[in-house]
């Protein structure tokens, strides 16, 4: 997983800018005024392609326990507990305060690494802004301007020396042949209580208390003949739902643990059918790409009737992934285990299966043969060949012209054909389109002499024959 920074400070230090900077967005609001920022905003630092990190924007901390400022509060340090490493961020303008010796004080207790970075540092003579923070006896202070990205790169660079290569902890083998799991869902369907039953063993906590899993927990696994590494992550529910400051971690994780995964078994609760939470959940597994199990849990507890009422909810409300198989288990009693990792198998395999330029570009000329794109404004869209782009998710690079006017009706068409011809299942399928460059396009096309003789000749011609 993705080590984790906190920016932690007092109010209007500049982290949000600092934050800014290093994610090279503007999703956290600026503003002159202490305070803005109340809730945490997550992002990720991108700027050593080969080494990123997940960046947390904190609320600053006014020193009140006490109302809005005290749940802000609250909320920065769980964020330092939880982090890889701490940037503690001060005004070099405004120099050290009693806050900062508190902020500081109770980061020592969290026994966390931190940096001490000193904004606002432009216009002002560097050193002295710095030996002002002296007495706080970090060995090296960091001296940036976030506003115009003076000493971000020496940040970055000394971020990077003390980070570990990843944020998670557990010693875990690094056989490329395991299949990736991850266990996702909305808080209490049943997820570490699947895990446990397949493990045989009680290695999660499972309680009917929702929310009961606060991190995304690996643990390596043989199952006849297969090696796989099982994910139990915590429950995801809608972001207006989440108030507690280590439940949006645990979300965190969660995003993380999708994004690793080869498979995402996500887990429905058969007494309660397809709520917005699972919508939820499924639309972070679509956006990842990843390949698709739905496990629905808890299918021993319902009567016949409730069994035909159930199925025909999941064939209306899961319609837009038809492609994923549907399995009904019971994590409590182990039944339907044996389908659930053949229909895991089905999607993996279909999921990192390789493709051959000639056997896509075949795919194509037969799709479009069987069903030409419709005529738009008098021009058919024309594609010409296409070639594999990578896997987990499949994708396919189509290249033609006239692209642009495919209607999203025949992308379908073309996403159902594949999907059928190369018998593809359990996992979302891509297409890029890539118009052909015209190589006339900026041409200007300029007459020769013996063209401009002749047209001359034409132009006489015709006015002589009026």
């Amino acid at each position: 997983m993705l080590p984790l920074v906190a920016l932690v400070g007092r109010p209007n230090v500049g982290k949000s800018t600092l934050f800014n900077a290093l994610t090279r967005t503007r999703d956290a609001l600026v503003h002159d005024e202490p305070g803005v920022t109340r809730d945490r905003n997550y992002g990720v630092c991108r700027l050593d392609p080969e080494r990123p990190f997940v960046l947390v924007d904190t609320g600053g901390i006014a020193g009140i326990d006490e109302g809005l400022a005290g749940a802000t509060a609250r909320q920065a340090r769980a964020a330092a507990e939880e982090a890889d490493l701490v940037l503690f961020v001060v005004d070099g303008r405004e120099g050290a305060s009693t806050l900062d010796d508190d902020i500081l004080r109770w980061l020592r207790k969290a026994a966390r690494p931190t940096f001490l970075v000193v904004n606002k540092i432009d216009g002002l003579d560097a050193q002295t802004a710095l030996n002002e923070f002296s007495r706080y006896g970090f060995s090296d202070v960091l001296g940036v301007s976030s506003a115009h990205r003076h000493g971000i790169d020496t940040l970055l660079a000394e971020v990077l020396e003390k980070l570990p290569a990843a944020g998670a902890t557990e010693t875990l083998d690094n056989d490329p042949s395991r299949v990736r799991l991850a266990f996702v869902g909305r808080p209490n369907v049943g997820k570490s209580t699947l895990v446990n039953r397949i493990l045989g063993e009680e290695r999660m906590i499972a309680s009917e208390i929702a929310g009961t899993t606060r991190d995304s927990i690996a643990v390596d696994l043989e199952r006849d003949g297969r090696k796989y590494r099982l994910v139990d992550t915590a429950g995801i529910r809608r972001k207006s739902k989440v108030e507690e400051a280590v439940e949006t971690f645990s979300i965190i994780k969660t995003l993380q643990a999708i994004e690793q995964c080869q498979v995402a078994v996500i887990m429905l609760d058969a007494t309660e059918g397809v709520t917005d939470q699972d919508a939820t959940v499924l639309g972070a597994v679509l956006d990842a790409g990843r390949a698709l199990v739905v496990a629905v849990n808890k299918w021993d507890g319902l009567t016949d009737y409730d069994r035909q009422q159930n199925e025909a909810l999941l064939s209306r409300k899961l319609g837009f992934v038809e492609w994923a198989e549907a399995v009904r288990i019971s994590a409590k009693h182990g039944s339907g285990l044996r389908e659930l990792f053949r229909a895991v198998h089905r999607a993996h395999a279909s999921a990192t299966r390789e493709f051959g330029t000639s056997e896509v570009t075949k795919a194509l000329e037969i799709a479009y043969e069987t069903n030409p794109p419709p005529t738009v404004r008098g021009h058919v869209p024309k594609l010409r060949f296409a070639h594999p782009a990578g896997n987990n998710p499949p994708t396919f690079v189509v290249h033609g012209s006239r692209l642009r006017q495919l209607s999203d009706t025949y992308k379908r068409y073309l996403e159902n054909f594949f999907r059928k011809r190369f018998k593809l299942v359990g996992t979302p399928v891509r297409f890029v389109f890539k118009e052909s460059e015209n190589p006339y396009k900026d041409k200007k096309n300029v007459l020769s002499d013996k063209q401009l003789a002749k047209r001359q000749r034409m132009i006489r011609h015709i006015k002589r024959n009026k």
